[in-house]
């Protein structure tokens, strides 16, 4: 191991780990640091209770990168499951395929309804949008208005806590299957067929119908990653909360940082891989950033969220992966089924776990109600919505996640780009990873990839990479690809889903 080469990795999320796992494989010296005294894994952890798993949010197993497919066949080779896609939507007392199938949305509507978004449709065809800047006006533009606040805008906005016209229009176009409703009702009759000019070979574009996932949940990844780390001779140490980053005369650098059991201590660093919220990371940092640098990070704000964990006797209800609630009548977003993502989610086939999602801000009401109270509002929610009853209720635990969504509003991307400036000049050594490291909406596999770029870069000694172009194009993120790279081979950057960019 190259003792004189040390890095220091704040977070053993996706993107810290990742980069863990690439340099010590190559003998680098790596210790990362974690504030969970419990899990790895970050966002993308599973939480145990009582024998049961499950996951904060969901996370499929797909990317359109086969170095990242690679990779996860290199951590986990034995523990992956192929499990059906299968997602909903909840509107009107009714259940509507997502992505939507027209005809059968149209046909659950009911004949006046669908008539309605028809002719709404129609019109925004014969005059539509000129250069849609908003979510509002993109959906619109597609669907129709009719169809938009139906199936797109209360979900919308209990996810961001913000009006569908304060959102951009690169967010839907990332998101939703870039069709209009005429090509979507073909779509769905025929498959649509690209031919790729590069290779001339044809790639369907069409949704993946199975994705993979580890049978105890994404979790297992990230336990087995961090065993590798320290079969390579890294160092992963959870319950170590980073305080301070001190970057010293000589260029070396300091991290600061209270373990488990309440001991100061400090590490030094050559480098340092950050996954921490920039906010916190340019707060903590001596030299202070630059006035307008520490003024933009203060600016940048998260989107906060909770998951009640709800325990109960199996009826059978629903077996889709996650259903989407589009009814504004119960604060509730999203329900996951954690038995339909893997059987051994839960340890009794008798019972089953649903995961209902709260979207909120760290502080406010639902986010300062009680356990208790939490729980009796997920069961009432799921009466209300007619997919449990209370009397099949066992048990129910919450976590809470802080910063899971970094937030777009008019001035993140120029706030960010002052931050970045800011490192560029003042602070070599200091890498931004990840979702919240780079505020900017990454999954899993665009974490991964600016975990590997960054260990690229530090083994090459210069930034040949470069790490904030992953997730840049718009791509639909679960199109079918059609070609397979061999293992551990690098094809760039590109073919990750692009992050929004607000209107201007």
């Amino acid at each position: 191991m190259r003792e004189s080469r040390h890095t220091v990795i704040i977070g053993a999320g996706p993107a810290g780990l990742t980069a863990a796992y690439e340099l010590a494989r190559h003998g680098y010296a790596v210790t990362v640091l974690e504030a969970d005294p419990t899990y790895c894994g970050g966002i993308s952890r599973t939480v145990q209770y009582k024998g049961f798993h499950f996951d904060i949010g969901g996370h499929r197993f797909f990317s359109k990168s086969e170095r990242v497919e690679a990779l996860w066949r290199e951590i986990l080779p034995n523990d992956f499951l192929e499990r059906p896609r299968s997602s909903r939507i909840y509107y009107d007392g009714k259940f509507f395929a997502y992505p939507l199938r027209p005809l059968q949305a149209l046909w659950n509507l009911g004949l006046l309804e669908s008539l309605r978004c028809i002719l709404s449709y129609a019109a925004i065809r014969l005059n539509p949008i000129r250069k849609p800047r908003n979510f509002e006006e993109w959906v619109t533009n597609q669907f129709g208005a009719r169809l938009y606040r139906i199936f797109f805008k209360t979900y919308t906005e209990k996810v961001w806590g913000m009006s569908c016209t304060e959102i951009s229009a690169d967010w839907a176009a990332q998101r939703i299957k870039g069709v209009s409703l005429v090509s979507a009702v073909w779509n769905a009759l025929r498959p649509t067929q690209q031919a790729n000019s590069k290779n001339n070979k044809t790639t369907i574009k069409s949704l993946i119908n199975t994705f993979r996932y580890p049978r105890l949940g994404p979790g297992m990844l990230w336990d087995a990653c961090a065993a590798k780390i320290r079969a390579h001779g890294g160092t992963v140490r959870l319950g170590c909360t980073v305080t301070a980053l001190t970057q010293e005369p000589n260029g070396q650098w300091s991290v600061h940082h209270t373990n488990a059991d309440g001991r100061h201590e400090t590490s030094s660093a050559d480098h340092i891989v950050s996954s921490a919220p920039l906010r916190e990371i340019v707060g903590s940092t001596t030299p202070a950033f630059p006035d307008a640098a520490a003024k933009a990070a203060n600016r940048l704000s998260y989107r906060d969220f909770l998951t009640v964990a709800v325990i109960l006797r199996d009826r059978g209800t629903f077996d889709d992966n996650w259903i989407y609630v589009h009814d504004s009548s119960v604060k509730v977003g999203r329900i996951q089924n954690f038995k339909s993502w893997s059987p051994e989610m839960v340890p009794d086939p008798s019972l089953t776990c649903y995961g209902l999602e709260y979207f909120c801000f760290e502080g406010d009401g639902l986010w300062e109600s009680s356990d208790t109270d939490l729980a009796d509002r997920a069961m009432r929610e799921l009466e209300q919505l007619g997919l449990a009853s209370r009397a099949d209720f066992v048990d129910a635990c919450v976590v809470r996640q802080k910063k899971a969504y970094p937030v777009y509003d008019d001035a993140y991307a120029a706030n960010v780009q002052v931050v970045r400036d800011a490192i560029a000049s003042h602070y070599p050594g200091l890498h931004l990873v990840g979702r919240n490291g780079m505020h900017k909406y990454n999954n899993q596999d665009h974490a991964m990839m600016t975990g590997l770029l960054v260990a690229e870069n530090i083994l090459a000694g210069s930034p040949v990479h470069d790490p904030w172009r992953v997730n840049e194009d718009a791509e639909y993120h679960e199109e079918v690809r059609s070609s397979h790279a061999p293992a551990r081979e690098y094809h760039g950057a590109s073919g990750l889903r692009a992050v929004p960019t607000r209107a201007s």
